[in-house]
């Protein structure tokens, strides 16, 4: 992806703000919640044979992978620059209408990071299938994409310009 540095993971401001968002909510709340289970089940005694504790510390180092994750997103965030668009390409953050040419279904989606995609949303990542054959395409052009079902053709129908 042209603009991209190796590591670099481009964010939507909207995608910047719910990741910033989550790992206040991992720190501020689910850390207190977790070490509170932990010092619950201390109280239960020998942490010999304590399922309770078991489970309080695996809870403990999943959320402490979790948040390390987020820190991990946020310290390689490169904030989408929207002044370099000029809605007729499509770029990350943009919205993108395809029509499928077997099918002539069309749909639409905006293309984000891998850490902001989620297909209930309609937001498809640049690093799919979809999203590398289209990164750069202009409207009116035609892109191949290999899919477990074979080799499907799109045409991009319309692009909107990020936000």
């Amino acid at each position: 992806m042209s603009g991209q540095q190796d590591g670099e993971i481009l964010l939507t401001p909207d995608g910047l703000r719910r990741l910033e968002q989550e790992l206040e909510y991992l720190r501020t709340v689910r850390r207190p919640q977790v070490a509170a289970r932990i010092k619950q089940a201390l109280e239960f005694g020998d942490i010999s044979e304590n399922s309770e504790y078991d489970a309080a510390k695996e809870e403990q180092a999943a959320l402490e992978a979790q948040i390390a994750r987020v820190e991990g997103i946020l310290a390689r965030a490169r904030l989408i620059d929207t002044e370099e668009h000029d809605g007729q390409v499509v770029t990350v953050g943009g919205r993108v209408r395809l029509r499928d040419l077997e099918t002539e279904e069309e749909f639409e989606f905006m293309l984000v990071s891998p850490a902001e995609a989620d297909p209930s949303e309609n937001r498809l990542s640049y690093e799919s299938p979809v999203g590398k054959a289209i990164v750069g395409q202009e409207v009116g052009s035609v892109v191949e994409v290999d899919a477990p079902a074979g080799r499907i053709r799109y045409q991009v129908v319309a692009v909107e310009k990020p936000a």
